[in-house]
């Protein structure tokens, strides 16, 4: 088990709307703001999806650019995209993130009902993701949803080899309307399927969407897992009481790291971690 607990915080996502949810950063300025709040509380990584002039999720080359930029000029984050953007991207769109030189970039392992939407992740697209990656010196982040996906990505390594760094880490998405449930049970599952299945170094952070926040924080934590929050995944601090910012969900996640004797990792010790490149 970590001696300390690696905190990624995902501001934005591509589902909320600014409308229905004011505090969403959806601008680079409040992007920016939200990561330097978000580092000082104790986030080692930040997941970036980003916005347009509307407030609509795109994967536009030169904003991305532009935000990582932004990102590396007023934090030491670890700064990740994702290369899921919305679930209605082309993957020429999404392969292109790569082109903006993340730290990391997510690799979501197979395809998932999402809600009403599909989320597709055909198998060659995911091999091609994996090998740009590895060529571009892109940490990866394999994104699971269920726990097939697990078996995917032992597979996808047995045959194409290790990620850039050579430390491959999971984060487990879980509540999606479609793919695999938020509770303690769920994440206990999946932990031990990714200690059969993945190196024996691994790491795995997990996400619990919505309601599931507390539940699946709580077991990540108590089984050697790494954790990840944010208004992409949560909107509700407590029944009737919105979310205020991220800084407020990453408070919450480094305070419930230190009661279990796993204080949030250092930005350097994630980086060693995880075999980014200087």
């Amino acid at each position: 088990m970590s001696a300390s607990t690696l905190i990624t915080v995902a501001p934005t996502g591509a589902e909320s709307s600014k409308q229905d949810v004011p505090a969403l950063p959806v601008t680079l300025d409040e992007l920016v703001a939200e990561a330097v709040a978000c580092e000082a509380a104790g986030a080692s990584v930040i997941h970036v999806h980003i916005r347009d002039d509307e407030a609509k999720p795109t994967l536009d080359l030169g904003r991305l650019t532009a935000t990582v930029e932004a990102l590396r000029s007023n934090t030491n984050l670890i700064v990740q995209l994702s290369s899921g953007g919305a679930v209605t991207d082309p993957e020429e769109h999404r392969l292109r993130v790569l082109e903006a030189a993340p730290d990391m970039a997510s690799c979501t392992m197979g395809t998932v009902n999402f809600g009403d939407d599909v989320f597709m992740n055909r198998s060659a697209f995911i091999v091609e993701l994996h090998q740009r990656m590895r060529d571009r010196r892109i940490v990866p982040e394999y994104e699971i949803f269920d726990l097939g996906h697990l078996v995917s990505l032992a597979r996808l390594l047995d045959k194409h080899g290790l990620p850039f760094g050579g430390h491959v880490h999971v984060d487990f998405v879980l509540g999606v309307p479609g793919g695999a449930a938020a509770d303690a049970e769920t994440v206990t599952a999946f932990a031990d399927a990714a200690r059969r299945y993945l190196p024996a170094d691994a790491t795995f952070s997990a996400t619990g969407i919505g309601r599931g926040t507390l539940p699946v924080m709580f077991t990540a934590l108590a089984a050697g897992g790494h954790l990840r929050v944010g208004m992409e995944d949560t909107t509700s601090y407590a029944r009737r009481q919105p979310v205020e910012s991220n800084a407020q969900l990453v408070r919450r996640a480094s305070e419930a790291a230190a009661l279990a004797q796993r204080p949030a990792m250092t930005i350097a010790d994630a980086r060693d971690l995880l075999g980014i490149r200087s």
